[in-house]
């Protein structure tokens, strides 16, 4: 019995970690995770390590620690599984029925953005771009609007990094102008991609309320050209804020359930 106990102690322990890791709103040390978790500093140095072998966790740059690829996976599993899936499928389809196109919602993992709820339009004609899709954040809608939300010195820091090339003749490769795009972006809660990811593809995104922290998802819309124009297109933009709005509460919902 004193065996098992003690297997189960080590088995929260670890799900604790791995919870204070994806709560922390930037990289943390291993010395905060000791002291936040009252756990040594040595045996924190020893799970983090057995944690990054297994793909739960990884060290930034900086040796500070991250989520790694099996933890984002969990999540993105744990979200196409959950039991708020349908109703989050019902605001999508009502706004995809008013804007004639393709809707869905976006995070951003690491330089990239991942479409993780998505509703068709009905038209033959789409561009299809299943859940899971990752997209270069430089290059899109949601991208752009999401990595407007972080601080403007941290995101002029990542523009100045990133490996900005073409996609298409309209993407933007030049970082002073990607940051003021950004500016813009922030100003206006909206992201807007013309024709930047895909050739005859316009879109538009609005962030998803999260309270008093910055959004962590966008609401988002594409279609061709052949039907809508980019100014067409924003012209739903009062449409989206209000789904966004009902998918916050949503969120909430789920959130509030998980405590």
């Amino acid at each position: 019995m004193q065996q098992e106990k003690k297997k189960g102690s080590s088995v929260e322990r670890v799900l604790q970690l791995v919870e204070t890791v994806a709560k922390s709103e930037r990289p943390i040390s291993p010395s905060d995770l000791a002291d936040i978790l009252d756990i040594p500093k040595p045996s924190i140095h020893r799970l983090v390590q057995q944690l990054q072998q297994t793909g739960f966790l990884q060290l930034d740059l900086q040796g500070k620690v991250i989520c790694g690829q099996r933890t984002h996976q969990l999540a993105f599993n744990l979200w196409q599984t959950s039991h708020y899936k349908m109703e989050r499928q019902a605001v999508l389809q009502q706004l995809a029925s008013v804007i004639g196109e393709t809707v869905g919602v976006a995070v951003l993992h690491e330089l990239e953005v991942v479409y993780i709820d998505r509703v068709l339009s009905n038209w033959p004609l789409q561009i299809y771009l299943p859940e899971g899709t990752h997209v270069p954040i430089w290059a899109s809608a949601s991208g752009k609007l999401l990595l407007a939300q972080r601080p403007e010195n941290q995101f002029r820091r990542i523009v100045e990094q990133l490996p900005l090339h073409a996609l298409t003749k309209n993407t933007q490769t030049d970082p002073a102008q990607l940051f003021q795009t950004l500016q813009q972006a922030k100003a206006l809660q909206l992201g807007l991609d013309n024709e930047e990811f895909i050739p005859g593809m316009v879109a538009c995104a609005v962030p998803i309320p999260n309270g008093d922290k910055e959004p962590f998802a966008a609401v988002f819309t594409h279609g061709p050209t052949l039907r809508k124009s980019l100014e067409q297109l924003q012209s739903f933009i009062p449409h989206m804020r209000q789904a966004a709005t009902e998918l916050a509460a949503i969120f909430d919902q789920q959130a509030s359930c998980k405590h």
